[in-house]
């Protein structure tokens, strides 16, 4: 299937003009600005000439011209024709689930809430922050644990993660993680790669048979177990307590509606999935995990936890708590390097339990499980034994006289996939979308025929005994409140309102990419064709899933450099843990395990250091130079003191300091040299694509985050895809199948790949031309940027040329000293401005990174720049003394509407000049919804679950 680009580029009637913002006439008065006289010229002034690539990136054939959205959208559809879709009887915790409609078109399909960033800035996130923290109450309630995180990547993930809290928690000290094999198997092999790179001893084996001892960190367990079988966990709860060992339980969502929940059977730790509270099986995700714990395990508990503080008015307000700041800022101590959640996700899920209430809960469940005990009785009718353990939703049995495969069979001809499980038997899950005829055809495999489902449920029903749950759960007054669809579409636009997204206007972060999320681009995420696939579907019905992918891989191929791609990576966080692994794997299989060194340079983001150490290294910080460049003779010393212990160097590139470096290829060779290997943090690749690649500078492998440089959207933090691109000698050492292969590191063989069709849309769309194309814009807007500010702000980093790259960093540290201003201040008073503020300390405390993108329109690039001269006018005035150091707009910003609207206005400076500094304002203003958050006060009063109705009124 060609794509073909047409040349001479010409952007004015295809998608790449719709992509990029600034219009032709834009790009003219800018690179004027820039005293450049095409975009071509600026490349060259500012990509270091060894490193640019000799030839034009080709990702199509020639000839053809450039096609529109309705032609790959056409072809695309072309693509999944291929597919041959059969219901999912499947489990193995994937359950086909309805999304409900006031849901799917409000949040999933709206870009008022798929275009959020991470809630860094807490004032402006108002509405997802509250949507978290349902999230968190209802995994807390169901799971009967009263600390839950704001989700995790997928149920394996969450596993491994839970295995680290365990050996935290015996402060490294216990080494042994014992893991019930009747755990799902994608589970058990990403929890053995995670286990084999920390130096713990992964033992699988029946519960009955563990081995307790005082090296045993903890255990996990499957509850209903991967055969759907209901076991008592007591004994092992007890053995594994008495030897000092902590209790993991992994645990059916919706299963908790109706079972006795793990905290109540002891457990002190509990994961899964909310994958079947409203989420498409999308061929294995994105899908939100949580992890709920006890109390005092608040500060190992991994990823991030919403809290509940309050304003500068003294309101109830919420905000990301301690766990967020800390796992950036104790870098190689992080207990975690999860950066990227599932926040879009775990917020459908939360949001599925808001309208349902625990009544529609425990209604859904019902049903469920009444169907299950109908094909149960169904089948014992026809004399298949199914046991007599209780069950939820799964069955597992020996088909009478007939192998599993002629079983699989038979059912594939009625459009259902059964599992095979080893040992020769057949399983079959149902879920909430079995209706009684789903029921009836699979009772017609095993020749029965014509049966009364409702009879077969009645005469199957039986009382769960001890598993019978008799605890309350989500009586907070928001899981009561929003039946109707009127009352819950009004609720779901009531906190989008609250949160500042791409629709508003734009998100300037620095090392963060927050660029269109094209219409056309989303429009197939919630296709049938990518969204109702089971990840375990066999091969041959997923051809069309398979050729798109199988296209992207080729793509990201040429566009790095590197031949080997995976797809798996379901996280940048993740991609960076995949591609140290293979580099580790690499050296055990050819030199040896004394290759545990990973250098770092001090300015790198706080997640790798995190990375390394979970990869099984040893960190080692390599400085930087005044330039904000690695220093050279610092990585000489430290190659030389560490000698043939050097395993790999993870470099992002261009620098986190935004310039490309002039020497990074010298960098590279002098690793190599050492025998080690380079990784390059795809971060910041939105300033590379077309222009040079990670082989050109020579690096051995990358990760690419997707939901940055190839458009798929941050949603809220989350999702996010980190696939991984390496050189031939490290296709062995990719993830494997979790199940069948060695280093799978997520659960699903694809990730997340219900949202790869964004990527695969945006590259189809905006070819080799178009995507290079995008990255000159990016770095134009990045370089006309910091023209227009450098007068009034010092730009730190510049090439030899006085060039940045696609991002730079302007330095707010003397504010502090003539005007009492912090670098917080001027975050928080743009947000007056309508503004999220650009990134924030980072890579050096007391600056903002600033990162336009290639898709903001040149009005809007001014807009912000307006903004960002009238708040040093604003300081100009404090240190001059016009205004008062303490009572002036930058200390008490951000104003939100009850604040400027009060009887009692205690300031000197105006209301107009609180919140409407600047004339746009006037046509369209953005309010926050509260004051200046006090993160302290809610750090030392720890609240993660939905507060009393009466903390949030009007104080």
């Amino acid at each position: 299937m060609p794509f073909r680009t047409a040349h001479p580029l010409d952007p004015s009637d295809t998608f790449i003009s719709r992509h990029i913002g600034p219009r032709e006439a834009d790009l003219a008065d800018m690179l004027a600005a820039l005293d450049c006289e095409s975009l071509e010229a600026l490349a060259a002034r500012t990509v270091p000439e060894a490193i640019r690539l000799e030839t034009p990136l080709e990702l199509t054939d020639e000839g053809e011209r450039a096609l529109g959205e309705t032609e790959v959208l056409d072809r695309l559809r072309e693509l999944l024709a291929e597919n041959r879709p059969h219901r999912s009887c499947i489990g193995m915790g994937y359950s086909d689930t309805i999304v409900p409609l006031v849901i799917l078109r409000n949040v999933l399909e709206n870009p008022g809430w798929y275009t959020q960033y991470t809630p860094y800035q807490a004032e402006i996130s108002q509405g997802r922050l509250e949507a978290l923290l349902n999230f968190q109450t209802m995994v807390a309630d169901l799971t009967a644990l009263p600390l839950a995180n704001a989700s995790l990547l997928d149920e394996a993930t969450a596993a491994a993660e839970a295995m680290a809290m365990c050996r935290a928690a015996s402060r490294g000290k216990r080494s042994r993680f014992l893991v019930s094999a009747a755990c799902h198997p994608q589970t058990i092999g990403v929890v053995r790669t995670r286990g084999t790179s920390m130096g713990m001893s992964v033992e699988v084996a029946d519960v009955h048979e563990f081995k307790f001892d005082a090296d045993v960190a903890g255990i996990l367990l499957q509850y209903p177990d991967t055969e759907g079988r209901l076991l008592d966990p007591s004994a092992a709860v007890t053995q594994a307590h008495d030897c000092g060992a902590l209790v993991v339980m992994a645990a059916d969502i919706l299963a908790l509606t109706l079972i006795k929940p793990p905290g109540e059977w002891g457990a002190d730790i509990a994961i899964g999935s909310t994958q079947r509270f409203g989420v498409p099986l999308g061929y294995g995700g994105p899908h939100a995990a949580y992890l709920s714990t006890r109390e005092e395990h608040a500060r190992r508990i991994p990823g991030r936890l919403v809290g509940v503080s309050r304003d500068a008015q003294g309101k109830s307000a919420y905000r990301l708590a301690i766990q967020t700041r800390e796992q950036h800022i104790r870098r190689d101590r992080a207990t975690s390097n999860i950066c990227t959640a599932q926040v879009l996700l775990a917020n459908i899920a939360g949001f599925y339990a808001v309208y349902h209430g625990p009544e529609g809960l425990i209604r859904i469940a019902q049903r469920v499980r009444g169907m299950a005990m109908a094909l149960a009785e169904g089948l014992r009718g026809a004399g298949i034994s199914v046991g007599e353990t209780e069950f939820f939703d799964t069955i597992k049995f020996a088909p009478n006289q007939r192998t599993a495969a002629d079983v699989l069979a038979a059912a594939q001809e009625l459009g259902f996939n059964l599992r095979a499980f080893p040992d020769g038997e057949v399983g079959i899950a149902l879920d909430e979308t079995t209706t009684r005829a789903d029921v009836a055809s699979l009772l017609a495999v095993f020749g029965v025929e014509g049966a009364d489902i409702d009879t077969l449920a009645a005469n199957g029903d039986r009382s769960l005994g001890g598993f019978a749950r008799t605890s309350d759960f989500l009586e907070h007054p928001v899981f009561h409140s929003y039946r109707g669809e009127h009352d819950m579409l009004r609720y779901l636009h009531r906190l989008e309102s609250r949160d500042l997204s791409l629709n508003t206007s734009m998100i300037p972060l620095g090392s963060c990419t927050m660029k269109l999320n094209a219409t056309v681009e989303m429009l197939p995420v919630t296709w049938p064709e990518i969204g109702s696939v089971h990840p375990y579907a066999p091969r041959d019905q997923v051809r069309g899933y398979h050729r798109m992918l199988d296209l992207l891989e080729v793509w990201l191929a040429e566009i790095t450099g590197l031949p080997a791609v995976s797809l798996q990576p379901n996280a940048g966080s993740q991609g960076e843990y995949a591609g140290l692994l293979a580099i580790r794997r690499f050296h055990d299989a050819n030199q040896g395990t004394e290759r545990d060194v990973c250098l770092i340079p001090v300015s790198a983001h706080g997640t790798n250091a995190a990375t390394a150490v979970i990869a099984g290294f040893r960190v080692v910080a390599v400085a930087c130079d005044a330039q904000g460049d690695v220093d050279l003779k610092d990585l000489a010393a430290k190659l030389a003191a560490h000698e043939s212990r050097i395993g790999a160097l993870m470099i992002t590139y261009p620098s986190t300091h935004g310039v490309f470096e002039e020497r990074i290829q010298d960098i590279c060779q002098m690793v190599h040299e050492a025998g080690g290997q380079v990784y390059m943090d795809g971060a910041n690749m939105n300033a590379q694509v077309g222009l040079t690649s990670p082989a050109r500078i020579g690096a051995d492998v990358c990760h690419l985050n997707l939901h940055k440089t190839f458009c798929i959207p941050h949603g809220g933090g989350g999702p996010g895809m980190g696939p991984i691109a390496a050189r031939e000698h490290l296709r062995p050492f990719l993830p494997g199948d979790p199940i069948e292969g060695e280093g799978g590191v997520s659960a699903a063989p694809y990730g997340s790949p219900s949202i790869l069709p964004i990527s695969w849309v945006y590259i189809a769309l905006m070819g080799g031309g178009g995507l290079t194309r995008a990255t000159q814009v990016a770095i134009l807007n990045a370089n006309y940027m910091a023209r227009r500010l450098h007068k009034d702000f010092d730009v730190l980093y510049t090439g030899p040329d006085g060039r940045v790259a696609h991002e730079f960093i302007i330095d707010c540290r003397p504010f502090e000293k003539s005007a009492g201003v912090t670098v917080e201040d001027i975050a928080k008073r743009l947000i007056d401005y309508g503004f999220h503020a650009p990134t924030m300390s980072f890579p050096v405390a007391g600056t903002l990174m600033i990162e336009p993108t290639e898709s903001e329109p040149k009005a809007e690039l001014d807009r912000l720049c307006d903004a960002l001269l009238g708040i040093r006018d604003e300081i100009r005035q404090i240190e001059s003394g016009q205004m008062d150091r303490d009572d002036n707009p930058l200390k008490h910003a951000p104003h939100p509407a009850v604040a400027v609207t009060a009887d009692e206005w205690g300031h000197a400076y105006s209301r107009e000049q609180a919140a409407w500094p600047a004339g746009w304002l006037h046509e369209h203003k953005f309010w926050p919804a509260v004051g200046r958050i006090d993160n302290a006060w809610g750090d030392r009063n720890l609240s993660c679950t939905c507060p009393p109705l009466a903390d949030l009124a009007e104080p």
